[in-house]
């Protein structure tokens, strides 16, 4: 635990970057891949959107809600393992709580709730303002940690109003009747 917590590398600015932040890196560099560039990515958007259709663009949804289960199941496993030589512990209720840190983060980052719509740099930008918040609030001193909760869920409240409203202003957009001008008549 100990040699793989303390591997890191000296980056230009007196920083370093420790193994398990490369291999955040490359997490985010292989999702941002195959969520864009691959044949799986486009499945899995098309799902998200709407599963009927793409059931109807002959998208097999069984097997590719299979594969989605299995990549969730393999970044989970990881999660847990960077979990455990962070805090150099196998404790197996040490996670628990982050489930709502772990959907804020999705959530601020751009993720539609009803699916379709997101993308995975949207996420970890999600990840840092959650860090920044939690940070602030730990380190100021004056707070009680319990506050991080607090802030979290109120600002997942207004990511979540605030995707339902523009959710229900674009359908409502969507339906209008359009206005069609002659223009041979002006």
């Amino acid at each position: 635990y100990d040699t793989l917590s303390s591997l890191a590398w000296k980056i230009p600015g007196g920083g370093r970057l420790s193994a398990m932040g490369l291999l955040m890196l490359a997490v985010v560099v292989i999702g941002i891949f195959l969520a864009h560039r691959t044949r799986f990515g486009n499945q899995v958007y098309a799902i998200g959107g709407n599963a009927t259709s793409a059931n109807l663009m002959g998208i097999s949804t069984r097997s590719t809600t299979i594969r989605i289960y299995m990549l969730s199941t393999g970044l989970a496993t990881l999660a847990g393992i960077v979990f455990s030589i962070y805090t150099q512990a196998g404790y197996a209720l040490a996670g628990v709580g982050v489930e709502l840190d772990a959907i804020a983060s999705v959530v601020i980052g751009g993720t539609l709730l009803s699916g379709g719509v997101g993308t995975v740099l949207g996420t970890l930008f999600g990840v840092a303002i959650q860090g920044l918040i939690q940070t602030y609030i730990n380190f100021d001193g004056t707070l009680s940690s319990w506050w991080t909760k607090i802030a979290i869920g109120i600002l997942l409240f207004i990511f979540i109003a605030l995707q339902r409203g523009l959710t229900v202003l674009w359908e409502n957009r969507q339906s209008s009747p359009v206005t069609r001008v002659n223009i041979a008549q002006r």
